[in-house]
């Protein structure tokens, strides 16, 4: 999941340690949450999402984060629907 530096393969762009990441997602900013957040459902597979945010949390920053998320919204959106269906008919 980390390269010889530490760095995710998902953030391939920044020079920021797993930790370092890590630290961003649990910010008190809900804002610098849903970035790092976006960022994460944008770069990483998705099954590795949830690796660092549970699917909840991705629920009640979605207002926040949405904007960040780019041409993966509509999948993201797609997705969290297909849930919420299956959890209704529960």
């Amino acid at each position: 999941m980390v390269d010889a530096r530490g760095r995710p393969y998902f953030l391939w762009d920044l020079e920021m340690t797993l930790d370092e990441f890590r630290e961003r997602l649990g910010d008190p900013d809900p804002d610098v949450r849903a970035y790092f957040t976006a960022k994460l459902m944008r770069q990483a597979k998705p099954d590795d999402v949830f690796t660092f945010v549970p699917l909840q949390v991705i629920r009640e920053l979605w207002s926040r984060l949405e904007r960040y998320l780019g041409d993966r919204r509509e999948f993201w959106r797609w997705l969290l629907d297909r849930w919420e269906l299956a959890d209704r008919a529960r």
